[in-house]
């Protein structure tokens, strides 16, 4: 026995489901939407949650990691911060330096946070070694597990340093820490002999607070490490929320949109479904009473009219799962480049849990019109069902009489007032496709931005080299189970590139100046440096000039304007918790810096961190590129041509720019903005059309009176779509708004799910021709849904329309 019943009662159902085609169409692409649309969401909150929540309480991983300076406090003392208010768990001291390691086929790797620690263990985070041992004497060393590869294995070399007397170190392990609180770790003892290299020792301290959830508890837990020592001991410290959100922001940057498609969907599936059984219950009410009068009970025909809902929606939440799953696959692959272990499918209580909530709403929308069918009194309904109700809306036709307009648009425009509730579920259904693509045109304009502010350098029209730029070799296939990362620095390189042999910037210099078209030009190399209380290297852009032209878009501050000056991305703020007005001690090579932050820079260029300053506070920095502006009316290849005659043969280049193509997280969240709007905009228009079919079975016989007395084809449909046309406008007015104040919610919230906040060009992306335009798309998407039935009720023959009921 199905669920629903068999023989008459099944019947019935089959009946209802095939007869009504458009019916079926419009709940199965309604469902299929919403339930694909809330897959991915789940499927992305799902693999941003997890795995470094997990990773990071298993270890007990440092809610602080912090940077002092041993000659202004002891380890006596730095041990007694350990029993500070708050403080449930430390570790440490450690000795903390960095270096920039060589392999064994002279090439760099990126500069590395080196911690001395006897082993492993600890009461704050306990690194995991994933394969080999702990150093245990001094010329042992253990990598983060994102090294390890062919050419730095078990048992491989690396030199401290390219000097020549540099010691050399052997690799006998691989291990990870949740909280990345170092690169790499050593014996004691070893730290102490490789900071006589350059690097000074600094004292690490790992705590856990009893509150360190939000950033305001971070930032008074600091003050607390800050004030129980000298002035000046502190001299960074690391949050663990911001280490979370560098892991979790492949994922977590498309959760609030997709979430905010998925609620639009679920919102207009639950009115679709509830409008279209509504529909179904009105007229049929002649079929209703014959069902109740050959012995249908009132259970009975709530039961088959909920099927003919749930039968569909059913298909559309196969369908949904399957879409949903297939959509997640993109934006998942970006979240296991970040943890390295989560897989590419979606977790499985999301494609239970979806459906299941899926088919409770949908059974709960047809629920209600269903009971209404099944309250009918037979008499009433065979009586009501053979003779159209007639009073309803006649005010409305009276009103809309006095317009100085058609007597067949005036008819049309009094329509919807005849079916309050049919009206109200069409307008809701344009209002939120509208919604949706306001939102969607915001959101795509907005990524756009994103994309371009990330790489001001393309807004130069000529870019000047000191290296030719085929004289660098391709770099080699990344090695198996992970990679060596980080731009190349000035004196070094990345491993799998040659060094070129560069041109003396001065001469390069010179060349432009002298160069007949030069308007401005700044000059720029991108290095690593090392912050004092920050893990790991950091990716500096130094400045020589007058860099304004090149500057990243600013959230608050301003840009560097001299020397001593810094500027830094929102998530070097909070992972160093700093602000704007503090100072931070920058190490380059072996000159270090105490620069202060001036500006707050837009950067969403991924989860490491990168500083902006000028040049002149190193006197070894050197620019490895000169970005020109060609003066008005000179022609930028032209200009790249004379300037390359000139820079070639001293080992420079120079090219034109051209603009910088999107990213490809960007370009996938488009893409799928894009879908899920024309998904929402399809079913809006699906629903309209609906609803047009049966206002017009209704009112069939009524038309049939029209033409009669002379009403044409064309005024036909003009009479269908002008009842349509006063719900796209009023739609339009409420989606463009709504969707204007939807992007301006979301929007922040993606930018803080990468750890920054959204300046204006960001933000603020619509035109007022763009809103007009989208007011519009209301009307455009209520016509096109009833271009049909108008249609079919301009061809109808007048005798056949006068026969029907």
């Amino acid at each position: 026995m199905s669920l629903f019943g068999t023989g008459a009662m099944g019947r019935v159902v089959r009946s209802g489901v095939g007869r009504r085609r458009v019916r079926t169409v419009v709940i199965v692409l309604a469902v299929m939407m919403a339930v694909a649309s809330a897959v991915v969401a789940g499927a992305l909150m799902a693999a941003a949650a997890a795995p470094f929540d997990h990773a990071f309480g298993k270890q007990r991983g440092a809610h602080i990691t912090a940077q002092f300076d041993p000659a202004k406090a002891g380890a006596a003392q730095l041990a007694e911060t350990g029993k500070l208010a708050g403080v449930i768990a430390s570790s440490g001291p450690y000795p903390s330096t960095v270096f920039r390691p060589v392999d064994q086929a002279g090439f760099h790797l990126p500069t590395l946070t080196l911690v001395g620690r006897s082993g492993p263990d600890g009461d704050v985070d306990r690194v995991e070694l994933k394969t080999g041992r702990w150093a245990q004497q001094p010329g042992e060393i253990v990598l983060a597990a994102s090294f390890e590869g062919p050419a730095t294995g078990i048992g491989a070399t690396l030199k401290a340093s390219d000097t020549t007397k540099a010691p050399t170190l052997s690799i006998v392990g691989f291990a990870v820490s949740a909280g990345r609180t170092a690169d790499s770790w050593a014996t004691p003892a070893q730290v102490d002999a490789l900071a006589s290299e350059g690097s000074p020792v600094t004292s690490q301290m790992l705590y856990r607070f009893d509150s360190a959830s939000t950033k305001e508890q971070i930032l008074a837990d600091r003050k607390k490490l800050a004030a129980s020592v000298g002035p000046g001991a502190l001299l960074g410290t690391q949050s663990w929320l911001d280490t979370k959100r560098a892991a979790d922001q492949g994922a977590a940057a498309t959760v609030p949109f997709v979430m905010a498609f998925g609620v639009l969907g679920i919102v207009m599936s639950v009115i679709i479904v509830s409008s279209v059984i509504s529909g179904a219950v009105g007229i049929s009410l002649r079929r209703i009473g014959i069902l109740k009068a050959i012995g249908f009970t009132p259970r009975e025909v709530v039961r088959a009219y909920v099927a003919q809902a749930l039968i569909p929606a059913g298909a559309g939440i196969a369908l949904g799962v399957v879409l949903g799953n297939l959509l997640a696959v993109p934006l998942l692959a970006d979240t296991e480049a970040v943890y390295g272990t989560v897989s590419l499918s979606v977790a499985w209580w999301v494609d239970v849990t979806v459906p299941a909530a899926a088919l409770v709403i949908v059974g709960l929308a047809a629920l209600i019109p269903a009971l209404r069918a099944g309250r009918l009194r037979t008499v009433e309904a065979i009586a009501v069902g053979r003779s159209p109700r007639t009073g309803r809306g006649q005010w409305a036709h009276r009103a809309m009489g006095l317009l100085p307009l058609p007597r067949p648009v005036t008819y049309g425009l009094a329509t919807p007032f005849t079916h309050p509730v049919r009206t109200l579920a069409m307008l809701l259904a344009v209002a939120f496709a509208t919604v949706a693509a306001t939102f969607a045109v915001g959101l795509t304009s907005s990524l756009t931005a994103v994309g371009t502010s990330q790489n001001p350098e393309s807004r130069a029209a000529v870019t000047v080299t000191t290296t030719k730029r085929n004289s660098v070799a391709p770099p080699p296939p990344p090695p198996a189970g992970g990679s060596v990362t980080g731009p190349s620095p000035v004196g070094g390189s990345v491993a799998g590139t040659s060094e070129p042999k560069a041109a003396d910037p001065a001469k390069v210099r010179s060349a432009i100046t002298s160069q007949a078209g030069t308007g401005s030009y700044y000059g720029k190399t991108q290095t690593e440096v090392a912050v004092a209380g920050v893990s790991g290297s950091v990716q500096a852009s130094l400045y020589e000039g007058d860099a304004s032209s090149g500057s990243h878009p600013m959230i608050s501050g301003q840009w560097i304007t001299g020397t001593g000056q810094v500027v830094v991305p929102t998530r070097f703020l909070e992972r160093t918790s700093t602000e704007l007005g503090d100072t931070v001690r920058v190490t380059y090579e072996k000159e270090t810096a105490n620069l202060r932050i001036v500006g707050e820079s837009f950067d969403t260029s991924g989860s490491g961190l990168e500083i902006h300053t000028g040049m002149a506070n190193f006197a070894s920095a050197v620019p490895s590129t000169f970005l020109i502006e060609v003066k008005s009316g000179v022609s930028a290849d032209e200009y790249a041509q004379k300037v390359a005659a000139v820079v070639q043969p001293l080992g420079g280049d120079a090219t034109t720019n051209t603009p910088s193509g999107q990213e490809g997280v960007i370009l996938i969240m488009s893409a799928m903005a894009v879908l899920l709007t024309l998904m929402l905009v399809s079913v809006a228009g699906l629903g309209v059309l609906d609803s047009v079919v049966l206002d017009t079975r209704e009112r069939i016989h009524d038309l049939g009176v029209c033409k009669a007395i002379g009403m044409s084809p064309r005024q036909t449909m003009s009479l269908v779509l002008a009842s349509v046309t006063a719900i796209g406008v009023i739609g339009g007015l409420i989606g463009v708004p709504a969707g204007y104040a939807l992007h301006g919610l979301v929007m922040p919230v993606m930018g803080r799910a990468v750890g920054t906040s959204l300046p204006s060009p960001v933000l603020d992306v619509y035109e007022p021709v763009q809103l007009l335009l989208l007011g519009l798309g209301g009307v455009v998407i209520a016509v096109l849904g009833a271009l049909i039935p108008a249609g079919w009720a301009a061809r109808a023959r007048t005798a056949t329309a006068l026969r029907t009921e």
